[in-house]
């Protein structure tokens, strides 16, 4: 036999619960005369077939068909009303819900006029009170079956998480921009979500907005973006890039990356970039006044070839180090008063040794009228011609 309850209370001992049905399962039996007992902070809703019947506030009222007018079409009454009817009561709590988090469950793509596509995740906290708990009840339990405070609080997130979406893709800011913007955007999710809860019988009191971050991926095109800023120069940052890519390439497992700092395959794209960037150096004017091809000393040739590897940032500090040190000594024997052949070819070969890829970079420098004057002076010596 059902239980019959002559007496309708409760007490949230938690105080986190938005909402507490009676009997917790199924419909429970109640009689005309029952007494509901209501909390302060609290509201009770009858609720009988999908539909909320009357709404009690604080204090102890008899149940009759006087203060639940709609029971008198609902249900029999003999006996004097001792007969029981089915019904449901559910006990609202009225209190500010307070620090409430809400935060995207997963990332969020938008489309940044600087970065391109971006996924962000965003957080933070809001606050909600009930303020009309019948139309709380109608909406939240009749029509969607959610009584449960963690199963409201995610329907509740999902709603935020929404409009939140909405406005950063109507917005069309940066997401360098969004920091300083966090008290604007706070206040315009809470302007439309106030009406979305409003409708739920639910008033949004605060709402704040404490990060929006960008995901790893995004994060990695920020980095690379500053980076772009540093060097100030787009065909130099896609130089960048691919020598990165180069890099990470050699460092990986089976990249064959030992003590030349750089896998073969990689290290011959990174010589090759070098090339292409000496060769478009080589034909620049050293100076305004000069011709395009204008002819470059030994010392002009070299400093080129010194910034080239200067600017290579995948190279290993200690690689570039070496590198450098054995550019100067190249430069060294070709600049003495009687170059010989075999040092030269010797100073080439200790290069090219340990940085096999700087065959193409060094191919460019040798190349240069400076560079050909003295090896053939070299090798006429060499000869005996």
């Amino acid at each position: 036999m059902a239980r019959i309850f002559d007496v309708i209370e409760w007490f949230d001992q938690s105080g986190q619960e938005i909402v507490h049905k009676v009997p917790e399962v199924g419909s429970g039996d109640f009689r005309l005369g029952s007494q509901l007992i209501v909390r302060e902070s609290q509201a009770a809703v009858f609720f009988r077939d999908g539909k909320a019947l009357d709404t009690f506030g604080a204090g102890r009222h008899t149940i009759e068909t006087a203060n639940i007018p709609l029971l008198a079409n609902l249900i029999n009454i003999p006996f004097g009303g001792r007969t029981p009817f089915t019904a449901e009561v559910y006990f609202v709590n009225l209190k500010e819900f307070l620090d409430q988090k809400w935060g995207t469950a997963e990332p969020v793509a938008l489309r940044d006029p600087e970065l391109g596509m971006v996924r962000l995740r965003a957080f933070g906290t809001y606050s909600i009170q009930v303020g009309d708990p019948q139309l709380f009840v109608n909406k939240i339990v009749g029509t969607r079956g959610l009584y449960d405070t963690s199963d409201i609080a995610g329907f509740l997130r999902s709603m935020i998480v929404s409009r939140m979406t909405d406005l950063l893709g109507q917005q069309a800011k940066s997401l360098f921009d969004l920091p300083q913007m966090f008290d604007e955007l706070g206040a315009a999710v809470k302007t439309r979500v106030h009406d979305d809860f409003a409708g739920l019988g639910l008033d949004l009191k605060t709402f704040y907005i404490q990060s929006v971050s960008p995901t790893e991926e995004t994060q990695k095109a920020i980095d690379e973006r500053a980076s772009m800023g540093a060097i100030g120069d787009m065909q130099k940052y896609l130089q960048f890039k691919a020598a990165r890519a180069m890099g990470e390439a050699a460092t990986a497992p089976g990249g064959g990356a030992t003590q030349m700092g750089m896998g073969l395959g990689a290290g011959a794209g990174l010589g090759a970039m070098m090339a292409q960037m000496l060769g478009q150096a080589f034909q620049q004017p050293a100076r305004p006044s000069e011709s395009p091809r204008a002819e470059q000393g030994l010392p002009q040739v070299f400093r080129q070839i010194e910034n080239v590897v200067g600017a290579q940032l995948t190279l290993p500090p200690q690689d570039q180090d070496a590198l450098l040190a054995q550019v100067r000594t190249l430069e060294q024997v070709l600049s003495s008063p009687a170059p010989d052949l075999t040092e030269i070819r010797n100073a080439r070969k200790a290069i090219t040794d340990r940085f096999p890829w700087m065959s193409a970079p060094l191919d460019q420098v040798f190349a240069t009228p400076a560079v050909n004057k003295v090896m053939g002076e070299a090798a006429r010596r060499f000869t005996g011609s």
